[in-house]
Order: structure tokens, then sequence, then C-alpha cells
């Protein structure tokens, strides 16, 4: 059987970088940001705390799983990777993949006082230029469909960075950009023969992509369809009949790694959270022939010592989260009262994953009798579903972990678990 060779590496995502010169005050800028989880005024100052950890390290790589910067404004494409240039610089390999915000965004904007003005976005030949040093220029093996490539950034370990975006559906004329992920037709087939030539070469491959893979709490395809790739049950079985153990996954913001089984092995989606959305998360990560040890350090409690930073951070992501589901609620004609109350729960439980590890008894009493009984039958029937799993926490533990590097579960609590059970009931269908 093919061996993982001893590695260390990092991992970040979304890191949605903005340039402040494409402005950062006034009413324009303003009302972009009233519904954002993103702190992107702040993102350059977090993007800088980050590399110079990563200088203090002793890692060979960094994965990059998406949404590098805001809305794939060419600006913001340019000085980031003028900023990750500093990490290759020092010998540190940068393996990046595309996310849903950066390829023909036709939202790529500035924001100049009151004005909102449309700017320059990236074609998908743009962006493997501007990241020919963080990828696209010494990668072993292209994909002509997609900007999925192959690295091979220790002796032994293949990264395949599977790009899972439809950039090519965008359009222009104030339609929004296309979230969901797919892998196209090419690219599978692609992804299949580049599997099949691992095999033969003996070199063991983890995945790298921007959409997750997995289901990482009960409900989030229901709710949140576009969070995943389109057919994902099918492109894990496609991984882990080669052998993947493992996904690096990024676009939901969330500190979340989930296991399921497929065809008799564990494929493992190892989400990270957003490095401009709280805690504001890099993942540290040890593989060797035996398992792949994480440990997460965050920067939001970091970055401006003696300040309230993280709680401004967190207040950010709470408010942005329960703004957004107040109007789904309201659809269901429940008041503007009971709506308030349920997206405010949402928000603390929303914080509480995206956190990781959500500490089930630090979570904050339901009172339903602040509910009208309409408010409680929608409650109860639409929203308790999405609520209840975001403040359980699964193994392995999703900030830091200790994950076997075998085809069989790593223990038997992976087995006995309620809700590892129903991901894998869902995965075999």
């Amino acid at each position: 059987m093919t061996k993982y060779p001893d590695a260390g590496f990092a991992v970040i995502s979304d890191l949605h970088f903005y340039d402040t010169s494409l402005g950062y005050e006034g009413a324009a800028f303003e009302k972009e940001l009233s519904l954002d989880r993103k702190m992107l005024a702040e993102s350059e100052e977090l993007l800088d705390y980050m590399i110079k950890d990563l200088l203090k390290s002793n890692i060979k790589f960094l994965l990059v799983c998406g949404d590098l910067t805001k809305d794939g404004e060419a600006l913001n494409h340019e000085k980031l990777s003028a900023k990750l240039q500093i990490l290759v610089n020092y010998g540190i390999k940068v393996i990046v993949t595309p996310g849903n915000h950066d390829i023909n965004n036709y939202s790529a904007a500035e924001f100049l006082g009151n004005v909102k003005s449309i700017v320059n976005s990236v074609s998908a030949e743009d962006f493997k230029k501007i990241y020919a040093e963080m990828g696209y220029g010494c990668s072993l093996m292209n994909d002509s469909s997609s900007l999925s490539y192959v690295s091979e950034p220790v002796p032994g370990l293949w990264v395949v960075a599977i790009d899972s975006c439809r950039y090519d559906e965008n359009k222009a004329n104030g339609i929004p950009s296309v979230v969901g992920g797919m892998i196209k037709a090419g690219t599978e087939q692609w992804l299949s023969n580049v599997l099949s030539e691992a095999k033969k070469n003996y070199k063991a491959v983890i995945a790298l992509m921007h959409h997750g893979i997995i289901e990482h709490w009960n409900g989030q395809s229901r709710l949140y369809p576009d969070s995943l790739i389109k057919n994902h049950n099918h492109i894990a079985n496609l991984l882990v009949s080669s052998n993947v153990g493992f996904v690096f996954t990024g676009h939901n913001h969330a500190q979340s790694i989930v296991e399921a089984d497929f065809s008799g092995k564990r494929l493992c989606d190892v989400g990270t959270g957003s490095l401009v959305t709280y805690p504001c998360p890099i993942r540290f990560c040890n593989l060797n022939d035996s398992k792949l040890t994480i440990n997460t350090k965050t920067i939001a409690d970091k970055l401006r010592p003696g300040t309230n930073f993280s709680n401004v951070a967190k207040n950010v992501l709470k408010k942005a989260m329960a703004v957004a589901s107040i109007g789904d609620l309201l659809k269901y004609r429940i008041s503007d009262v009971d709506a308030e109350y349920i997206a405010n729960v949402l928000g603390e439980a929303f914080a509480a994953h995206y956190s990781g590890d959500a500490d089930i008894r630090l979570r904050p009493a339901f009172q339903s009798d602040k509910l009208s009984l309409w408010g409680k039958i929608i409650f109860a029937i639409q929203q308790r579903y999405v609520i209840d799993p975001l403040w359980e926490s699964v193994s392995p533990r999703n900030n830091n972990a200790s994950i076997a590097l075998n085809p069989e579960f790593a223990s038997e609590k992976y087995r006995t678990d309620k809700r590892f059970a129903t991901m894998a009931k869902k995965s075999a269908a």
C-alpha cells in the first residue's frame, strides 16, 4: 500500500483579500458591509499576521482553499499574489485553488464615498498567470476543462487541486455570481486519470477544493445546497476508490471536520474557516504514515492585544447570520418579533459552529415563551433541525484532531456516533 510521506503544512481558506485603496469609508462601503460576516477592511492586517506566523513555522507548504479575494478584483488578486510570494521566496510552497468569488465576477467593485463602481475582475487565464508561482507554474499535470492541477510539494505526496467553481456560468448586468460548485465531466475524467497515475507511481494523494464534499451538519444540504458540490457522494466515491483519505475544503467559513464511509472506506472533509471571519483560523497539519495531526491557531484573539477585536469580530458574524435569516423567516408569515428572536438564536449557533468544537454546555437556553404559537410551530418544523446540529460537536474534534491514516475507521466511536451513522447511511444511498 502507498505510504504517506512525512510533511508539515498549513491550511487557510476564504481570505477575501480587499485592498482598502478601493475604498473603505463612506456610505457605499458601509452598505456593502451591513450584511457581511467578513471583516474586509482588516483583511490585509489579518493576512500579514498570518504570513509572519508561517514564516516562523517549519511547514513545507501552504494550501489555500479558494475565495482568495473579495469579488475577484484584478487589483486584489495582484496584491495578494505579491504577498504570498513572500512565502514562496522563503521556501514555503503555496498551492491555491479558486473559489466562487474569484473569477469572472461581475460584482467586482470599488467604493468611493457614496458611489459603488464596477472594476475589472480576472479571467481563468488571468488567474493562472497571477498565481503561476503558487501552483500553476510548477504543476505536474493540468486539466484542460478547468483550473485543476497536480502539485508534488514533497516527494511522494501529490496534492490534487480541484477546481469546483462555475465561473463560466457567471453573467453581467447585476446578476449574482454562481455560488454553488460542481465537477465538470471533463474534470472528473481527468481526476480519474490522475488517481490512476498516482497508483501506478506509488504516490500518496490528498485533495484540495473550495466547496464541501461531505455534509458537515444534518440539514446543511437542505438549507444550504450550494455549500456542497453537486453529486458530492459520487465524487467522494471516486476519491476513496483510489485511497484518497482527505479533502481540504473551505467556502462555509466554519471550522469543521467530518468523516463518512463510502464503499467501505473513510473520507475526511477538513473544512477550514475564513481568515477574515471570526475566529480567523490557520490550520497547522503534520502528516506521516500513521496519522494526520491537525492543530488550529486563531488570529482574531491575537491580532490587536489589549483590545476587544475578537468580540467585535464575533458580533459581526452573529449579526450577519441573524440578519440574513430574518428574510427567510418572514416568508413563513411569522411576526417581526418572532423572526428576530429565532434569527438571533440562529446567529449564536452559527458563531459556535464557525469557531469549531461547539460546546453544548454553553448553549443559551431557548425561551419558547417569547414566541407566539405560530412562531413556535415554525421553529419546530423549520429551524430547530438547523440549530440543534450546529451546537453538536462530532469526533474528530474540529480544531485539534489526530486522525489515523488507514482505510478503516480510526476507532469504534466513529461507527457508533449517531450523526456519523446518519452521514454514512446517506453516503451509501
